[in-house]
């Protein structure tokens, strides 16, 4: 059920793992072209995009079909701790 909240996500680049995950978990994306397929491990994608680690470890607990969709588009992940939704004054969540 879609409540029509929105997350908004920052600090994404101070995700910690465990274990070897930063060399050993692989991510995978193709080009569409024979023999166009791509690995990067975790290191890689957090040096680069870190928000893209998160929004992916999301996108895969989330139900797969129109609704997960609309559900994912409702979050937002920044890299630091500044984010573009001041105006809609977010209320902070502390874990």
């Amino acid at each position: 059920m879609d409540c029509g909240d929105y997350v908004i996500i920052v600090n994404a680049d101070k995700v910690k793992v465990t274990g070897k995950k930063l060399d050993q978990k692989i991510y995978y994306n193709h080009s569409e072209y024979v023999g166009g397929m791509r690995e990067t491990t975790l290191r890689e994608m957090m040096a680069k995009k870190p928000e893209k680690v998160v929004e992916l470890a999301v996108k895969g607990m989330l139900p797969k079909g129109t609704l997960g969709r609309s559900m994912f588009d409702k979050l937002h992940v920044y890299a630091g701790p500044d984010h573009q939704q001041a105006a809609q004054k977010p209320e902070v969540l502390t874990f």
